[in-house]
């Protein structure tokens, strides 16, 4: 039996680079929200409450739900605090072409879909799903995916993914860039699904982005850990004001944007086999909608759960809202120590 050694040199002022980028991150998020907070109420950027579900009926157990909230008037776009916070700070400070420009640019697309949404949803009178219809959104998503997965192909010269515990690679050619799309769109749709409740999309993000910090800079991708170390600080500073009881949300340019990164980043450390993993709530949020309306469409309008996704379930049987954001952080934190488990001994390094 050989006892494998990780040594791990790196100069001190890389290390204290990474570290510093990470508290500009946060510092500058901070810096920005009083900015936003008096735009969104001086110009009443307030969240539409949906009538109906994606299936069309309406949303009876999530309006019972969340009535009391949407009437406190609270604004959304929220998220343009943390991606102008995480694009400044890696402009100015860690632009890489071979790291940090896709996922920049990835982060930074996404999120201009989503401010379409958010825009929308603050101007219209809240019917239907208020926002984007779910067919343009998805295709405005597909093609933030496919000019990144062109230039992860083309440009960076990625082609294959690595097989965790096998220690091989899968070589898949141009066919990389579909499963790039994939990747990023179910991320980023998953994301979306799971901001739900106060903190919850914050802080589970938080958690996965901190995962990949470490995973990037024991990877040696030190440009790459200090973006995923940005987003960390930043979205600390947002999650801060958005615990219950939210002052603010983040909206679908805050969502899409940190669903889009992530699944980018997975990609390039090139751990898209770990992301299930480590974003195993996100998963379960995605699935639990995908549950639903199957069981609607074959079992005549019978439901699995109350209402979808999973964490209104939780809610509609009598937990306390903070009850569930904080039980599915800590399942989002236990995840993310099994995914860097799985990191060293799958001969990632």
């Amino acid at each position: 039996m050989t006892n494998d050694t990780l040594n791990i040199v790196i100069q001190t002022d890389t290390l204290l680079r990474i570290l510093l980028l990470g508290f500009l991150g946060f510092a500058t998020s901070m810096l920005i929200t009083p900015v936003y907070t008096t735009l969104a109420y001086r110009g009443q950027w307030w969240k539409k409450q949906r009538s109906h579900a994606i299936t069309g009926e309406k949303a009876k157990v999530f309006n019972a739900l969340h009535a009391e909230k949407h009437a406190r008037n609270i604004p959304t776009m929220a998220g343009i605090i943390f991606v102008l916070a995480t694009a400044a700070v890696t402009v100015v400070a860690n632009l890489d072409r071979t790291e940090t420009w896709l996922p920049l640019a990835a982060f930074a697309g996404a999120g201009l879909v989503g401010l379409l949404d958010d825009v929308i949803n603050i101007r219209g009178n809240g019917g239907g799903v208020a926002g984007l219809r779910p067919k343009l959104k998805l295709m405005l998503t597909i093609l933030v995916a496919l000019v990144g997965g062109w230039w992860f192909f083309d440009k960076l010269d990625v082609s294959s993914i690595h097989i965790p515990l096998v220690g091989s690679t899968l070589e898949l050619g141009w066919l990389i860039i579909p499963l790039f799309v994939l990747v990023v769109v179910a991320t980023a749709n998953a994301v979306n699904m799971t901001d739900g409740l106060d903190g919850l999309a914050g802080g589970l993000c938080t958690t996965a982005f901190g995962v990949y910090a470490l995973i990037a800079f024991l990877q040696g991708r030190y440009g790459l850990a200090a973006f995923c170390l940005t987003v960390v600080g930043s979205l600390l500073a947002y999650t801060w004001f958005n615990i219950f009881p939210a002052r603010f949300f983040m909206g679908d340019v805050g969502s899409f944007s940190l669903g889009t990164a992530l699944g980018v980043v997975a990609m390039l450390t090139d751990t898209v086999l770990l992301l299930p993993i480590i974003g195993i709530v996100f998963v379960a949020e995605a699935g639990s909608v995908i549950l639903q309306i199957i069981s609607k469409k074959l079992r005549g309008g019978k439901k699995i759960f109350k209402s979808s996704p999973i964490h209104f379930h939780f809610q509609a049987s009598g937990w306390p809202e903070t009850k569930v954001t904080m039980r599915f952080w800590i399942i989002g934190q236990v995840a993310g120590v099994l995914g860097l488990i799985l990191f060293v001994i799958g001969n990632y390094l």
